[in-house]
């Protein structure tokens, strides 16, 4: 059975940071894809970063420069260090993992961003 557990959410105060964790089990880690998607109230989930099986990294446009995604193959863990939070950053986050054809999700952990 695979399993996606996220950790590291919480309450921040802008300009703040955390770092989120995500470890995988029941399922070959290293050779997949991960990634961090985010969903805030009334919007769609949109994805925020993003690791391949080689390493190599993709982060989106609004978060470019405060966020990084890294991926310890050792421990079937993903990370998502946020630096500089916003208050537009508050959301639901959620690691994926991808297996074609199928993507495993986690179940979410809440991170606000407020004074």
């Amino acid at each position: 059975q695979v399993q996606l557990v996220e950790s590291g959410g919480g309450l921040v105060q802008p300009g703040g940071s955390l770092t989120l964790s995500c470890a995988a089990s029941g399922i070959s880690f290293s050779g997949n894809n991960m990634s961090w998607y985010r969903q805030a109230p009334g919007k769609q989930r949109e994805l925020v970063a993003g690791v391949t099986s080689g390493g190599t990294t993709y982060v989106a446009d609004s978060v470019k420069g405060r966020f990084t995604i890294s991926r310890d193959n050792a421990r079937n863990t993903v990370y998502l260090q946020m630096n500089n939070l916003k208050p537009e950053d508050t959301a639901v986050y959620y690691c994926k993992l991808r297996s074609p054809p199928y993507d495993y999700w986690g179940q979410g952990t809440q991170v606000t961003v407020s004074s």
